[in-house]
């Protein structure tokens, strides 16, 4: 990513000045700005760093954000349905309720940020990095994180129904009340994940998968059997 040319700062921002500014071409540092509710819908953002923004409500469906990056950002029910989000990358921040549906994070990183209630369905998720992410209540049906090393990400009661975790490696991971309903974990290690409100009957779904000793242990307790 090259460093932005241009600069908004500390300043509630329209649509008017943002859509003028996308049409310039050039790479802006938007820091500590309000765009609340703003439509931002099929702009383009390449290379756009959005730094400690209030993003809350705003919409930037459809729109390119290439390259992009939201730093520590206020974005709760943020619009990025369709949006090309490609080597972009979150960092830090609330992003509670966003909407990611249809969008593309092809090589794109999400890290140390709060994505609760999230919807990703039918996200393009190639090469994408997960670390430290809550991502509780959040909607992920058939998202492939096929041989991903995921990073203290949080997936409680989460709908992650038809996913595909083949050769999955979690890292202090929890899928505690998740809904896995037809998912597949083939090859996947499971050591480092929390794996608490699965039961036993629900374990044909984990064929194939590594785990520890002790989640054994606590599986095959419910039966009122001991592992030493």
């Amino acid at each position: 990513m090259t460093s932005a040319n241009r600069i908004f700062s500390d300043q509630t921002l329209s649509y008017s000045e943002v859509a003028q500014a996308s049409r310039s071409g050039e790479a802006y540092l938007v820091k500590n700005c309000a765009l609340h509710d703003v439509d931002l819908a099929h702009l383009d953002f390449t290379e756009w760093c959005f730094e400690a923004c209030s993003l809350t409500g705003a919409s930037f469906a459809g729109a390119t954000l290439q390259e992009a990056s939201f730093k520590s950002c206020r974005a709760g029910g943020l619009n990025l349905q369709g949006a090309d989000l490609s080597e972009a990358s979150i960092l830090g921040g609330d992003f509670s309720n966003a909407n990611l549906r249809g969008a593309k994070l092809i090589h794109a990183s999400i890290r140390n940020c709060k994505m609760t209630g999230a919807d990703l369905s039918d996200v393009q998720a190639i090469g994408l990095t997960l670390e430290e992410v809550l991502l509780r209540l959040a909607v992920a049906p058939k998202f492939s994180f096929r041989k991903m090393t995921l990073t203290r990400v949080d997936f409680s009661d989460a709908d992650l129904n038809r996913c595909d975790f083949r050769d999955a490696v979690l890292d202090d991971c929890s899928l505690r009340d998740a809904h896995l309903v037809d998912s597949r974990f083939e090859n996947a290690d499971l050591r480092g994940a929390d794996l608490g409100g699965i039961r036993l009957t629900d374990m044909r779904r984990f064929k194939g998968a590594t785990i520890s000793k002790q989640q054994a242990a606590t599986l095959l307790a419910q039966l009122g059997r001991q592992v030493f």
